[in-house]
């Protein structure tokens, strides 16, 4: 099993990126898919869901109206877009694939300064 995200880097305050993470090892479609975050300091956070089927999607306060989740199963991968990025957004991010297993990532760093 394996769950490989990209697309992290330095961007400054107000600007965009769009991570990806590129699943193998298991039945991608029949899990529910999250991007989590810790911070230097702080619990690992969730950020973003998409179920399933991807009718169901839920964000942190936090980020609402500036990040979506989405997912295309058939190249088993589940992207986050940022929007807005801010210096609070500063974070590893990790994805997160969930049934009956709990599969994690490596993480990504994302680091938002001018």
């Amino acid at each position: 099993v394996q769950l490989v995200e990209s697309g992290g880097g330095l961007v400054q305050p107000g600007g965009s990126l769009r991570l990806s993470c590129a699943a193998s090892g298991f039945t991608f479609n029949s899990y529910a898919m999250s991007w989590y975050r810790q911070a230097p300091g702080k619990e690992r956070e969730l950020v973003a869901y998409m179920s399933i089927g991807g009718g169901n999607t839920n964000y942190a306060d936090s980020v609402k109206g500036r990040f979506t989740i989405s997912r295309d199963n058939a190249k088993n991968t589940v992207y986050l877009q940022m929007n807005s990025l801010k210096s609070e957004d500063t974070a590893v991010y990790y994805c997160n694939a969930r049934r009956v297993n709990n599969y994690w990532g490596q993480g990504t760093q994302v680091t938002v300064s001018s």
